[in-house]
């Protein structure tokens, strides 16, 4: 069995009596899995809705004679899901580099534009119940990445909004200084 047991010569099924405590789990591919803390916070399960959904609308598109509109749920599945590994694994923190509020933030603007737009498409156009049912799921992922864009929207406000606070009141300090420097 793998992984190699250490004590080769006790018995594989030592019986009831005698059971051994189980072992700590071994990193491995468990290590990729997103902890479950990330996975009930909001983020966590806005991310696992919009892969979700992404896929659902794939196979109906998939399915159905508007396949000409699948292209863009996958590409949806596959930015949701890298999104929600580097969130997971906190590779924003890692990366400093790379602005991940703004990159998140457009993909979940332009995933809710396009989704709304194809899913009228879908639902106006084509008549086969493939294209209706990824319509109405295009609708409700429109919905869904509206809301994650919205709550970054606030974050980054807010974040933007100290940061303003902080340097008028460096900036008032220094003023206060100067002029104070002045009148003796």
């Amino acid at each position: 069995m793998w992984p190699p047991d250490p004590n080769p010569e006790s018995d594989p099924d030592p019986g009831p009596v005698s059971r051994s405590p189980p072992r700590a789990a071994l990193p491995g591919l468990c290590a990729l899995l997103p902890a479950p803390a990330f996975l009930c916070s909001l983020k966590g399960r806005l991310l696992l809705a919009e892969s979700g959904l992404s896929f659902i609308i794939f196979v109906c598109y998939t399915a159905s004679s508007a396949s000409a509109f699948l292209t863009a749920p996958l590409l949806e599945f596959l930015l949701a899901l890298c999104f929600l590994f580097a969130d997971a694994m906190q590779l924003n923190d890692k990366w400093q580099g790379l602005c991940w509020p703004m990159m998140d933030f457009l993909r979940c603007v332009t995933a809710a534009l396009i989704y709304f737009a194809i899913s009228i498409t879908a639902v106006a156009k084509y008549s086969d119940g493939a294209s209706k049912a990824a319509g109405v799921f295009g609708f409700f992922a429109t919905i869904v990445f509206a809301v994650d864009f919205y709550l970054i929207f606030n974050e980054v406000a807010k974040f933007l909004k100290q940061g303003n606070s902080a340097d008028e009141t460096t900036a008032n300090k220094a003023e206060e200084d100067n002029s104070n420097s002045d009148s003796d």
